[in-house]
């Protein structure tokens, strides 16, 4: 994602809709976090240096808990990006995923 309100849709859905995770500043908990990047965890970078480092206005980043199955959170998380219109179609994931 290009924008941080993008990145913040995403991640509403998530949290309130799909009760996938919680919005985060530090991404150290048993459940799953998330953070938009270039707004929290990577502020203190200049947004040269956050540019160079790849980190997009846009960045989600996901620590994924132990809690819930791995095919739960595929599909919440496929769920919140298409609701928000990231992707356009419902994909299952691979058997490389889901064996991970």
């Amino acid at each position: 994602m290009q924008d941080a309100a993008a990145a913040n849709d995403l991640m509403s859905c998530l949290q309130n809709e799909q009760r996938f995770g919680y919005l985060a500043v530090s991404l150290g908990y048993f459940d799953t976090l998330m953070s938009c990047s270039g707004s929290s965890t990577s502020s203190e970078m200049s947004d040269e240096d956050q540019a160079l480092a790849g980190i997009s206005p846009g960045l989600v980043r996901v620590s994924i808990g132990y809690t819930g199955t791995l095919e739960q959170r595929w599909s919440q998380l496929l769920a919140a990006l298409k609701k928000t219109g990231i992707v356009d179609a419902y994909e299952k994931p691979s058997q490389e995923i889901r064996s991970a």
